[in-house]
């Protein structure tokens, strides 16, 4: 995963661009003028610098002048107020591998970002590891907090299937954030001092589309209000119960049910995020969702369907068999061949049922496509 330091002294335009590469799968780090950013270089492993010409301490022209005197050869994007001519070719004499003149669009610096890294114009997340936050179906949770315990208790009262994060102080959390993508963020309401509304803020910009949630202590007041009064979307009450926590996560796992990925003749089901009572209405949506699919499979001629149901809940063993016989249905009506990957407790589950008593899973996707040839 391309890796890219960002060197300005506004920590709004810092965030910003953070956020810009963030979406486009790479790995970001920060530092808000040049003397941080040359100690930032000296870890090695950055693949591009966006670097502004003004800042105090040492400004860009500076650092650029330190970076190519000690030989790092790291490419450059330089961010710009000035559009003379005169300054911009003063810029390139410097080593630059390209400009940007603020205010930019998103697209300007996305489209300098990839020819100054030489990869091509339609590169997106989903062709970095870093995309696998938003397209596994995982639900990400993250929690700001310097108290341990409130960490280890909501680990604790979170269902296994949510990917719980944790950051005791806030630039760890904001660090966080503009790395990775979560659909809900839990703050603690006293971790800043002044008050988290600015907090608040900043992480609208870097997660617009996140549940940003306050965590305070039970009173007499209407604390719900109180959240909401700072920015907050609603309040998570300490001590924490249960029920709060479950109602919180089944809120998040529904905005983000993604019920399986499809790819070619592949579909991979992503983890259930739900409680039991909602696998009745789960098996229904992805029995019409997969056989849909499988019906497209068909109209394409491919010859097979890998399903891969490693991850398929086996609290109710009827419905998953239920599931497993529609599929099987429509795609020998097709003329299809299906072949199922998933773990050793599936093929065990179904042999209490008549259609799918000897049901063969394979260990792996490669295992499957090796036998399906």
């Amino acid at each position: 995963m391309p890796r890219i330091l960002t060197v300005d002294d506004s920590r709004p335009i810092r965030m910003i661009v953070s956020k810009a590469l963030v979406e486009m799968g790479f790995e970001v780090g920060e530092a808000e003028d040049g003397n941080e950013g040359l100690k930032k270089l000296q870890g090695g492993g950055y693949d591009l610098v966006v670097l502004d010409v003004t800042m105090p301490n040492l400004d860009g022209p500076g650092m650029l002048a330190k970076m190519r005197e000690g030989g790092d050869k790291t490419p450059v994007l330089m961010l710009t107020s000035e559009s003379k001519t005169s300054i911009v070719a003063a810029l390139m004499k410097l080593g630059i591998q390209d400009y940007l003149l603020k205010p930019f669009k998103g697209d300007e610096l996305r489209a300098k970002v990839l020819k100054a890294l030489k990869l091509p114009a339609n590169y997106s997340a989903q062709n970095s590891g870093a995309a696998a936050d938003a397209g596994d179906g995982k639900l990400i949770v993250l929690v700001i907090d310097d108290m341990e315990n409130v960490h280890k208790k909501l680990r604790s009262m979170i269902p296994e299937t949510v990917e719980l994060e944790t950051a005791s102080t806030v630039q760890d959390g904001l660090a966080a954030i503009r790395n990775k993508k979560f659909k809900a963020i839990l703050v603690d309401a006293e971790i800043q001092a002044g008050g988290p509304a600015p907090l608040v803020k900043q992480m609208r910009l870097l997660a617009p589309a996140a549940g940003i949630w306050g965590m305070a202590l039970r009173s007499a007041n209407n604390v719900a209000k109180e959240m909401k009064d700072l920015g907050f979307d609603d309040a998570l009450l300490k001590p924490f119960t249960q029920d709060a926590i479950d109602a919180l996560i089944e809120q998040y796992a529904v905005k983000n049910e993604t019920l399986f990925v499809a790819k070619e003749d592949l579909i991979q089901l992503t983890p259930f995020l739900g409680k039991e009572d909602k696998l009745e209405r789960y098996f229904l949506k992805l029995s019409a969702d997969v056989k849909t699919v499988v019906q497209k499979l068909g109209e394409a001629c491919f010859e097979k369907a890998l399903i891969d149901a490693t991850t398929i809940p086996l609290q109710q063993p009827a419905r998953v068999a239920q599931f497993l016989v529609d599929i099987f249905k429509v795609a020998t009506d097709l003329g299809l061949a299906v072949k199922v990957v998933g773990s050793p407790e599936l093929p065990k589950a179904m042999r209490g049922f008549q259609e799918t008593k000897d049901l063969h899973c394979f260990t792996s996707v490669e295992e499957a496509r090796s036998q399906a040839a």
